[in-house]
């Protein structure tokens, strides 16, 4: 079964300059077929401020009433997604710019609501994993931001994330998938204020151990969920790292 190389970056990586140009330079250097998945909330922020649109957040996520979905799309489907398409171009990859509207590459329904109305914000229902295939066999990369949509002609806020873990989870009966979240640290640590303090390998039985302990807490745990589920899934390797460090080579290597 081919390679593909699944790359979840978050938003403040591929927000700033310099780190955006050293993303694109490692992606451009993995071998194989990949695809990367992108946020871009600290922009979206930042431009709501702008047009006098208040950015209300719980627990980490954003509450998108109808105002803040046009910014959100504005942001991540145009001004992201489209700087980093430009930049892969620039190095001789061929990517393509996709929103989960696209080809209909990722249907999703509105989260319903329990404690909290999270307004605009998608959970996704299906994959549409032939067509993403179909593009990576004529070597074209998707560049997938983090907005789906109902088929009903409404698009969702929907978390990178998640987009990432259940688009290789739907292409992992496709391919021999390897999944990379990374974001500022080189992995998971074992102790927050260590930044050499990285866990090589976390097996569930691990992970389970330091979430008791308290040494595993706040927004990794979902992270770690969502790693795991993509294993249990058929994703043959999940690895949380620095985005500095997207060789498949260093961070936790979750099994």
């Amino acid at each position: 079964m081919e390679k593909l190389t699944i790359i979840k970056v978050g938003g403040k990586i591929v927000e700033e300059e310099g780190s955006l140009q050293r993303l694109l330079t490692d992606f451009s250097a993995i071998p194989g077929k990949k695809l990367l998945v992108h946020g871009g909330g600290r922009s979206a922020t930042r431009l709501a401020e702008q047009l006098g649109i208040e950015s209300r957040m719980v627990n980490g996520r954003r509450i998108t009433d109808a105002e803040t979905l046009r910014v959100v799309t504005m942001v991540y489907g145009g001004l992201v997604n489209k700087n980093i398409v430009a930049g892969l171009q620039a190095r001789d990859v061929n990517a393509l710019g996709l929103t989960g509207a696209d080809m209909n590459v990722i249907r999703s329904h509105k989260r319903l609501v329990k404690e909290i109305d999270y307004g605009f914000v998608g959970d996704v229902d299906e994959v549409n994993a032939t067509f993403l295939a179909k593009l990576i066999h004529e070597d074209i990369v998707p560049v997938m931001a983090p907005l789906t949509h109902d088929k009903q002609g409404h698009l969702l806020n929907t978390n990178a994330d998640t987009i990432a873990g259940e688009t290789a989870k739907a292409l992992a009966a496709l391919f021999d998938v390897t999944l990379i979240f990374c974001f500022e640290k080189k992995g998971v640590l074992r102790d927050e204020h260590d930044d050499d303090s990285v866990i090589p390998h976390l097996s569930r039985a691990d992970f389970d151990t330091l979430v008791s302990d308290g040494t595993i807490q706040g927004g990794m745990i979902p992270k770690l969920e969502n790693a795991f589920s993509a294993l249990q899934a058929g994703v043959k390797k999940v690895i949380i790292t620095q985005a500095t460090a997207i060789d498949g080579q260093h961070g936790t290597i979750i099994s």
